[in-house]
């Protein structure tokens, strides 16, 4: 094979993969866990001792159970009660 032919077949190669990555969809964006948002049983994961993953939240709000969320809205979501969605697990509304 020539080296003109494999300078093509090689920029045919980044084209596609750059063609791929600009048409990833507009909607799709970064998540991030956020504590103390999920209502009873519809956490993503974690929430404390004794339990076993996603949906397994007995407390709406509960301080150690996160929810997945668009990144850089977790501090900023306001709950009842002045409640504040955390980055980190909260001491708050833990179950009995």
């Amino acid at each position: 094979m020539s080296n003109q032919v494999k300078a093509l077949a090689v920029a045919g190669a980044v084209a596609a993969a750059l063609t791929g990555i600009a048409s990833a969809p507009a909607h799709a964006q970064e998540k991030e866990k956020c504590y103390g948002v999920s209502l009873a049983g519809a956490n993503d994961c974690a929430a404390g001792p004794g339990t076993t993953c996603a949906g397994t939240s007995s407390v709406d709000y509960q301080g150690n159970a996160w929810k997945f969320v668009d990144a850089g809205t977790c501090a900023s979501m306001e709950l009842p009660d002045g409640r504040m969605g955390s980055l980190e697990p909260l001491e708050r509304d833990l179950p009995a």
